[in-house]
Formats: structure tokens, sequence, C-alpha cells
């Protein structure tokens, strides 16, 4: 392994002769892996699953009911002025207990380093006037309903924009409150089909805009673009079957990647093998397992609930399943959860969309993303988490739309400057207008995989664990800083 080091396996390694090329190698920036997928082919895999994804919105909106008449008019001016004042009020949901907690773990300190900035600790200048802002920040418990009731609380409080963030149980019902209640909202750490597919768009079909949200992540080709190029690597290392593993719920983000992410892998000549829409909160794996045992499975996708995984891995390493790459959503994303699996956490590989080797800086203060990551490892004494990004540049984006706005406390007008929004940050460039549709912003990952420490682990201080970027196949500002390895059991 290398510690740190752009050369040795990288990222622009190029398939062994004979296989597939288009997901390794060089290709432009957001390249769709192994080519385009024609709509039948999307088709094919999404099924009914869209609607599925979509169950959370109207899981969401029920517990709503029609908005009152005393909210239908939250986007006015006058309203919003006598509601607000010289105080701009931003409500930020997001999961600080139950399964999805992982996701906030950095909450507290990034909310201390925003409001720490200028403009949120000596007010925001817009048309000639000086406004306070002011944060709320509550908790889903990582519950879709709960999260649809305390969104609907902060829009009747007054608030002039929700921020969101942590897996679609979180930020479709969210979406989908504030759209209903006409409240500007901005999403994040949510694939953009399971968002768009919450507030009832077809992904198949982009292109319908959502006058009262937009959202920065990706979707299933930059999963596809992260999870691949590793696949054909160790393929070419190892000459692995090219047959996968698939362990997806029957929920949003599973729902999600079981209709978009196999179309991806098939292009390229993989076979897929479905382990079954199980339930979240399941604990006993063995028939899945064994599926994937006898149908020689040498490759692992996932988009599981963390304990869901935890649970999963520990009894395929029982059974003797072991796959040549793990590539995983949703999941060891977290020092956490790599400390809890321990040693069978070695090369398992996931989706970085921020890190602190990332080239960029705060639009707020200027920071740089490895001033925030130290910041964060010194205060807590843990591990830097990559969500920490993801949540300061919701920040970053309320202040760019209030800014533009020219009003902030008339929500059409803070709505229609969200959808306009162009910057650079701390997740580097946000673009909301750049698609794949109205309001979706593409920040584009690296491939990591969890290792035993380096001779010089970031911030100089060693955990259990560290993260290592062994792919940059779609964001070549990010270095590489280790070795592309087959997973250890």
């Amino acid at each position: 392994m290398t510690d740190r080091q752009g050369s040795g396996d990288g990222a622009g390694a190029r398939p062994a002769e004979g296989t597939e090329a288009g997901v390794a190698g060089e290709q432009p920036r957001g390249a769709l892996a192994g080519g385009a997928l024609s709509r039948r082919d999307l088709l094919k895999g999404l099924g009914a699953s869209a609607l599925a994804v979509g169950a959370v919105r109207v899981a969401g909106r029920g517990t709503l009911g029609p908005a009152p008449a005393s909210t239908r008019s939250l986007g006015s001016l006058a309203r919003g002025q006598a509601a607000g004042g010289s105080t701009i009020r931003i409500g930020y949901v997001s999961p600080q207990t139950g399964a999805l907690a992982d996701f906030s773990l950095s909450d507290k300190y990034v909310l201390g380093k925003i409001r720490a900035s200028s403009a949120y600790s000596k007010g925001l200048k817009i048309g000639g006037r000086t406004y306070n802002l002011e944060i709320t920040e509550v908790d889903s418990q990582s519950d879709p309903n709960r999260a649809a009731q305390v969104t609907q609380q902060l829009v009747h409080s007054g608030v002039d924009l929700v921020v969101t963030s942590s897996a679609p149980e979180t930020t479709n019902p969210v979406a989908a409150a504030c759209e209903e209640l006409h409240c500007p909202c901005v999403a994040t750490v949510v694939p953009w089909e399971s968002w768009y597919a919450g507030l009832g768009g077809d992904p198949l079909k982009p292109g319908k805009n959502f006058e009262y949200n937009v959202m920065f992540f990706f979707g299933m080709k930059e999963f596809a673009g992260t999870f691949l190029p590793m696949w054909q690597r160790i393929e070419a290392k190892t000459h692995a079957a090219k047959i996968f593993a698939g362990m997806y719920p029957n929920d949003a983000d599973g729902n999600a990647f079981r209709a978009g992410f196999p179309p991806y892998a098939e292009k390229l000549g993989y076979k897929f093998v479905d382990g079954g829409a199980y339930t979240d909160g399941t604990t006993n794996y063995v028939t899945m397992i064994e599926k994937f045992k006898s149908a020689g499975c040498e490759f692992y996708s996932n988009a599981p609930l963390p304990p869901d995984f935890k649970i999963f891995w520990t009894q395929a390493v029982e059974s003797g399943w072991r796959p040549k790459l793990a590539t995983v959503a949703k999941v060891m994303l977290f020092p956490s959860d790599v400390f809890a699996l321990g040693k069978l956490s070695t090369n398992i590989a996931t989706d970085a969309w921020w890190t602190p080797y990332s080239p960029y800086k705060s639009s707020l203060t200027g920071e740089t993303t490895s001033d925030l990551a130290l910041g964060y490892q010194q205060q807590s004494g843990t591990e830097w988490i990559q969500s920490m990004g993801s949540t300061y540049s919701l920040f970053e984006v309320a202040v760019e739309a209030f800014s533009a706005s020219g009003e902030p406390h008339d929500h059409a007008s803070v709505a229609k400057a969200l959808h306009s929004v162009s910057y650079h940050g701390m997740c580097g460039p946000i673009d909301f207008a750049s698609g794949p549709t109205p309001g979706v912003a593409i920040i584009y990952p690296v491939g990591i995989q969890w290792k035993p420490p380096g001779k010089k682990p970031f911030g100089g201080k060693s955990f259990p664990f560290e993260p290592f970027v062994v792919d940059n196949t779609l964001n070549k500002d990010v270095p590489i800083t280790g070795e592309l390895a087959v997973t250890e059991f």
C-alpha cells in the first residue's frame, strides 16, 4: 500500500486486454459507465420501483393533510416580513438519533463553524439591509414520519428556508413537506433519483421542475462510475468471475439501487444476482448468502442500513462467502461503522463525496477541506467524516440563495434564487441549473477503501482504520492516496 501518492495503482489504470473498456481508464468527468444506457435498459431495471421510492413522499404528505390557509401564503412578502423582520431563519433537519445517526456525528462541530463565520455571526447584507441569520436544528430520529412532522412545524413557525441531509428516510419527507407548504428547501446526501421520485418525478423522464426544492449529490450513474472501475481493476488482477451479488432492501435507497445500478454493470458484462428485497432490520441473511455463494458471486454491491450490513457481513464471513471486492453504499461511510467490524473492514470499498484531500475551500471563510477535517479531529478526538463537507455546503448554498433573492422572507423569491445558485465552495462546484434535471447539482465522488493507517496518517494521529482514496475516475481533483486491493477477511 502506498501512503498518499498520486501514482501507483491509480484510477488511470486501463482494463486488461479482453475486458470491456468504458469505465476504467481515461474518460471525461461524469462519463457514463460502459456507454450511454438506453431507456429500455433503465426500464428493465427500474420497473415499478420508482413508485416504491416515491412512497416515502406519499407517507410524508399523508401526515400533513391539506395546507392550512395560514401557510398557503407563506411565500408572500408581507407575511414574510412580519414573521421574520431582520432575522432570517433556517431550519435544519437531520437524523441525530436512530439508525442513521452516524451521518450527523459532526453536526455540532460544523454548525459551530458556520455560526462563527462572518455571514452568520455579523449578519448578511441584502439590498442595503443587514439580516441576522438564525439556525434551528431538529432531529428526524431516522424516522420518515417524524421528518415530515418536524418540517411542518418548522414551516409553521416561520422559517425562511429548510435544509436537510442524510438518506431518503430524512430528505424525502422533508422535501415533500416543503413543496406542499411552499417553503424553499435544500437537500443533500441522497441519490438524486430517490429524491426526485420522492417528490413525484419520474427519473426515467427527468425535466420536471419542483419549484421549492433543490438538491446536490449524485446518482446511479456516479455510483457506477465510482464502483465499476474498481471492479474492472480487481478483475484484471485476479481473473475474478464477472458475477455480482446485490444486497438491496425494500426501501427508497434499495429500490433505487436495484433499479438503477445493475444495468450499468450488465453493460460491462457482469451478471447480477439479486439477494431479494428484504425488510430493513432483518437479522438472518443465511439464505441470501447461500444464494450468492452458489451463484459464484465475486463482487458485492449493497445499499442497506448500517446495522443491517454489520450483521450480514459477519454472517457472510462465518458462512465462508468471500467476494474479491465489496463496494458498498450508505454503509462504511463513517469510522464508527468500520471500527464496529474490526479487521473485517479491511479493504471494503465505498464512495466518498468529500475528503480532506480535495482542493476545495469554504465560500464563507476560505477555510480548506483539510482545515475543516483537522479541526473536527482536534475538537472531537475522533476521525473526520465525509458528511461534514456536505452539511457545511448546505449553509453556503443558503447564503448564496438569500443574497440573490433580494427579499429573504419571500419564499417564492428564495426558491427561484436557489435554482440559479452556481458557486464553488466546501464541496467544490455546485450548479443547480446543470442537471440532470432542474434543481439537481451533481458533485463527483471518489472510491475509497478502509485500511490500517499508513506511515503518515491524516492529521498525524492514527486511528484503527483510515479511508484511502483508491480511485478518482470521476473526480481528478482528488489525489490517489492508497492502492486498490482485494477485500481481506
